[in-house]
């Protein structure tokens, strides 16, 4: 067995992926056809080609305007079955995935056909792919709290249990410079006393003290990004103590030009730290990478050794949320792979 297809194979969870970054070319030109709506490209590789991002907010233009073609249930199932099965191939076991139901109210679109859709979706893989699928639904942090908490009530009645392919979780997305975690208190509050377990997007394009808002004010159990952390050694302490995950999406940051190179992207730093970090791929159809494309890129641009990339994905397998029972069934079956694919022996 390769290296790559070593790190194909490694049973991983994938903890940071947005389902509406999932969106391929091909399918916006195809939904939109479909559900005829117009949009500013002729063709696939027109689309491609916009997929130059000199910021998050660049980014975020194109990714709200491709999200236009999606209107349904089926859309919304076709989406998320597409995304499964790529991770599927690339050995994603357990999947917690973010959505952006504001992002699609605004539109006209039902609640429930987003939701319902991706639970059909959900349903799908975990019943013929195997895999453990839950969501967690985002807030669009630069639009007014009070618009978060009306989406949150409503969307309540969806969550579910840990495996049910419903919510589990809120997190915050979007802009974040300028609408700090702390805008958000009220909303969180709600959804913890309902049973959503609280993570957030923080340090991603904003400074440190926005994780340290994350962790202080929302009591958030993962942090997503958390780049500017780094610049607060007593943050990073406290991160390694306290143990709190931090998922990080490595091909993203050189797309955005938050660093020049994958050597700057603090993965190796937060391994040597002690910190729980996770590898995932964000917004793989607009930032060029999928999971496994992320794992490679680490380990061929960071120097890691292979038992580094196994520390990864038990990483990922610790920080998800599924019962302790299934982390240890996954985590059993990266021991018997690493003990059968001798590491010496992938490395010749």
């Amino acid at each position: 067995m390769g290296i790559v297809d070593f790190l194909r194979v490694m049973p991983k969870a994938e903890l940071h992926v947005h389902i509406e970054g999932t969106l391929e070319p091909e399918m916006i030109m195809s939904k939109a056809e479909e559900n005829g709506v117009k949009i500013p490209y002729r063709s696939v590789g027109g689309i491609r080609n916009a997929y130059r991002f000199n910021d998050l907010q660049s980014f975020l233009n194109i990714y709200y305007s491709g999200m236009s073609v999606l209107v349904d249930r089926d859309d919304f199932r076709d989406l998320a079955l597409a995304y499964f099965k790529r991770a599927h191939q690339d050995g994603v076991r357990r999947a917690e995935v973010f959505f952006d139901p504001q992002a699609h109210l605004r539109r006209g679109v039902n609640l429930s056909d987003v939701i319902l859709g991706l639970h059909d979706a959900a349903a799908w893989a975990m019943e013929n792919l195997r895999m453990s699928i839950d969501y967690i639904m985002c807030l669009l942090r630069d639009l007014p709290e009070d618009d978060g908490i009306s989406v949150l009530q409503e969307a309540l009645k969806y969550r579910g249990g840990v495996g049910d392919g419903w919510i589990i979780g809120i997190c915050l997305d979007s802009k974040e410079y300028g609408n700090p975690p702390s805008k958000f208190r009220n909303a969180y509050r709600i959804a913890v006393d309902n049973g959503l377990i609280p993570v957030a997007h923080a340090g991603e394009e904003a400074p440190a003290e926005y994780v340290w808002e994350a962790i202080n004010v929302l009591n958030a159990r993962r942090i997503d990004h958390g780049y500017h952390a780094f610049e607060d050694e007593s943050l990073i302490k406290l991160i390694a103590e306290k143990g709190i995950p931090v998922n990080m999406c490595p091909l993203t940051t050189l797309r955005i030009k938050y660093f020049n190179s994958i050597l700057d992207v603090p993965v190796k730093r937060a391994l040597d730290a002690g910190i729980a970090v996770t590898i995932n791929s964000d917004d793989p159809a607009y930032f060029g990478g999928y999971i496994l494309d992320n794992y490679i890129a680490v380990y061929e641009g960071q120097g890691l050794r292979l038992i580094d990339m196994v520390k990864l994905a038990e990483n990922s397998i610790r920080a998800s949320f599924l019962k302790d029972s299934d982390k240890d069934r996954l985590l059993r079956e990266l021991v018997n792979l690493t003990s059968i694919n001798s590491l010496d022996s992938l490395m010749g």
